[in-house]
């Protein structure tokens, strides 16, 4: 079972049976308004205060931070190293992918990922159920490298983040950008994503868009 929810920014908690990860803890400060949580491991994709707030948890959590593999509470995580920029690293510095299998649901969260992937990327990104992928643009994927992306991983699932919002992100490009470039015009976005087992993974890939 995971349950995907998202609190803003680059900001997820998924929970399975057994553990609960949040990514990349957002700051108040940015405009999202999130309750303290509770979560037994916190992915960090890289070092910047919009994805470190550490004080959201109301008991200190494992830290996965970089590049590497990682097994903690039945939940096997992978760590890419990926940039931030398209310019490997030199503007914005470094990024972290993860691949986190939750109950035997590949889920992975692609952080601040600024650039397409590379063949080597690639595989170590296959067999990804639900994808969350930055869209908005500025420091991050903007809407047309964002589906390359989607079409390089095929994700049976995708979950944009990182684009305008009534409460944060007001630098970066609205959600309808990206929808278009997919070519989806009818999406009805949910409070939250729930999958009972991987047999409720769709045959064709869909677009699921999550209320903050």
């Amino acid at each position: 079972m995971a349950e995907i929810k998202w609190f803003g920014h680059a900001c997820f908690r998924l929970k399975g049976r057994e553990a609960t990860v949040v990514t990349d803890p957002v700051p108040r400060s940015m405009g999202y308004k999130v309750e303290r949580q509770k979560a037994d491991i916190v992915t960090i994709s890289h070092a910047h205060a919009g994805h470190t707030n550490l004080d959201l948890f109301t008991a200190p959590p494992k830290i996965v931070e970089g590049p590497g593999e990682y097994e903690m509470n039945d939940v096997f995580i992978t760590g890419i190293r990926t940039w931030h920029d398209n310019e490997r690293g030199t503007v914005h510095g470094v990024n972290t992918a993860y691949l986190i299998t939750l109950d035997e649901i590949r889920i992975c969260h692609l952080g601040d990922l600024g650039h397409t992937l590379s063949n080597d990327q690639v595989e170590q990104l296959s067999g990804v159920d639900v994808l969350i992928v930055p869209v908005g643009g500025g420091p991050v994927l903007d809407a047309a490298r964002a589906v390359e992306v989607i079409s390089q991983i095929e994700p049976r699932i995708t979950i944009p983040m990182q684009f305008r919002t009534e409460q944060g992100d007001s630098g970066r490009e609205p959600l309808e950008v990206f929808l278009r470039a997919m070519g989806v015009s009818d999406v009805t976005p949910r409070d939250k994503l729930t999958l009972k087992s991987a047999a409720d993974l769709p045959d064709v890939p869909e677009v699921v868009v999550l209320t903050v």
